[in-house]
């Protein structure tokens, strides 16, 4: 059933030429939490526009996802990113153009692939795959050029920490005891924080196909779109085909659910892992000290029984490293692990992140030393190891998990299935999208058969790019007047899975900052904002609002 939920707390490229005006201390036009792509797109974008602006960044380090091991990126068709996000691909392509920056092979030994397209775009002077301390580099040196104050390490009091005044947001408050005053806020962080402390409705979890009158919504059970599912017969209990000797580890008993209706559960989260095979820059996997075998009995039956696709999603990125994505049906997504993260406390979702790390640190250890996995796969396996000169601050793993889905707004307008597969037309568009309809599994249980099976795991091609709205970035009126969110947008649960790719978080992350902008220069409230207005701004920023074409 369609959730709302309420927030208890209602109060509590020529940049170097665009110098901002220096904020009074923590006060400024906008005010944005948040430290990922999208945050310091809208950052940029703000100067850009001579607004004084806060970035009140809860990371250490920026650029979230695309700084965290995403560097094979989701780009869907290309010529429908425009403006700074595809400025940020044309900073990748300069830093590697530098001879330096090609320390652990040459440059024309590169394999030039991406995913639907090069990687080295000579044309137009883009880069689509990166190593993930080439994406922060790039994320520092542009709020560096340009002056933005970023204040790391500051989380918001989601408790009593938001100011609201009006319907106006006035002021965040963090743990350290830190306020920010503003006229406009952004809130681009994964999982929503700012929107929901301010009172803003979202929803959590699947919606009902009925809800809106959607196809790939809800439970899916049987349906089996990608290859993450089980193909063999594999008895889930711990001795196969004994029902009374309990089930193995990460399979749930419970009933999946009624086909087409709705449910709380989220897809799967991993961390996108930056692997290298040279032995120079390579660290062997190591043993975690709660390693348990156990946990991954279940990846052991399915070698027996058959399987063989364990470097399917080892996508190259340049240097001789991957960005390994899950792939198959027990792999680095921990199914079901993550239900609660989205409404969780700090001190929750630290725990779910680090079950999620135990756990893949562990598969990766299983799989390199586990006597049963097959000796062909192993041998090619101990080849791989994470890079010793990546995320060196955090024992050469990613600082980011893979929120691949949290909160998500329900504002002024929803983007469903209908307008992605481009069945509605979108009226005030602020940005482009083209990806798949793209869920991971969300529940993996027991059929009725007596076997295994994940569920949840959705691909549905989108004909071509659609039009994001401008009224899916901001909440309804009655709630908050000066608010935009331009990661967890309005969207049902299946659109929200062709939108949720970084690139287009830059996009609207840009697109936000300038209503917030304009907002703020005419003291109107962001849902008053005069269309026509802002997509002049936007076009003239080079934002792509029609179809284009590769």
């Amino acid at each position: 059933m369609h959730k709302i939920f309420l927030a208890a707390a209602l109060f509590a490229t020529t940049f170097l030429a665009c110098t901002p005006k220096p904020s009074d201390g923590n006060e400024a036009d906008i005010i944005i939490y948040g430290g990922t792509s999208a945050a310091v797109v809208a950052a940029v974008q703000a100067v850009k526009m001579n607004k004084t602006v806060i970035v009140v960044s809860p990371d250490v380090h920026l650029g979230g996802l695309t700084s965290g091991g995403l560097g094979f990126t989701d780009s869907g068709n290309t010529g429908s990113i425009g403006g700074l996000s595809r400025e940020f691909y044309q900073r990748v392509y300069q830093e590697y153009q530098k001879d330096e920056n090609w320390k652990w092979q040459k440059k024309d030994e590169f394999s030039n692939k991406g995913q639907g397209t090069k990687a080295m775009n000579e044309s137009d002077q883009t880069m689509w795959t990166f190593e993930p301390h080439i994406a922060e580099r790039v994320y520092d040196n542009w709020v560096a050029e340009l002056g933005i104050p970023v204040h790391r390490d500051e989380w918001l009091d989601r408790s009593g920490g938001v100011e609201v005044k009006d319907g106006k947001i006035t002021a965040i408050t963090t743990l350290s005891g830190k306020t920010f005053r503003g006229k406009a806020f952004i809130d681009a962080t994964y999982e929503g924080d700012l929107m929901a402390a301010a009172g803003v409705s979202f929803h959590v979890g699947r919606e009902a196909n009925s809800v809106y009158g959607e196809e790939w919504n809800g439970v899916q059970t049987g349906v089996l779109h990608h290859r993450h599912w089980f193909a063999a017969n594999i008895s889930p209990y711990k001795i196969p085909g004994d029902s009374t000797s309990g089930v193995l580890p990460r399979i749930s008993t419970a009933d999946p659910g009624v086909k087409n209706e709705g449910d709380d559960k989220i897809q799967a989260y991993c961390f996108r892992m930056c692997l290298t095979y040279d032995p120079e820059n390579r660290i062997p996997f190591p043993r975690p000290a709660d390693y348990d075998s156990t946990q991954y009995e279940l990846l052991a039956r399915a070698y027996s029984a058959g399987w063989r696709e364990t470097f399917d999603k080892f996508d190259t990125i340049p240097n001789r490293k991957t960005d390994t994505n899950n792939h198959g049906p027990f792999s680095t997504d921990n199914i079901g692990m993550n239900y609660d993260y989205p409404n969780a406390s700090y001190e929750r979702r630290k725990e779910i992140i680090r079950e999620h790390e135990s756990y893949q640190k562990g598969l990766m250890y299983f799989i390199a030393n586990d006597p049963r996995i097959p000796k062909d796969v192993q041998e090619q396996f101990r080849t791989w190891g994470l890079p010793k000169d990546e995320f060196t601050d955090n024992g050469n793993w990613s600082h980011q998990l893979y929120i691949r889905e949290a909160r998500r707004m329900v504002g002024e307008s929803v983007m469903t299935e209908h307008e992605v597969l481009g069945k509605k037309e979108v009226n005030d568009p602020v940005g482009m999208g083209s990806y798949t309809l793209d869920s991971h599994n969300i529940q993996r249980y027991i059929k009725k058969d007596g076997y295994v099976q994940n569920e949840g795991d959705i691909g549905v091609k989108v004909p071509r790019p659609y039009k994001i709205s401008y009224r899916s970035l901001i909440p309804k009126k009655e709630e908050i007047q000066n608010l935009l969110v331009p990661i967890c947008l309005s969207s049902s649960h299946i659109a929200f899975g062709s939108i949720r790719m970084e690139p287009v978080f830059m996009i609207l992350g840009q697109s936000a900052a300038t209503a917030a902008a304009m907002a703020v220069e005419k003291g109107s409230a962001v849902q008053d904002i005069d269309y026509a207005e802002l997509r002049a701004r936007l076009e003239s920023d080079k934002q792509r609002l029609e179809v284009a074409q590769k």
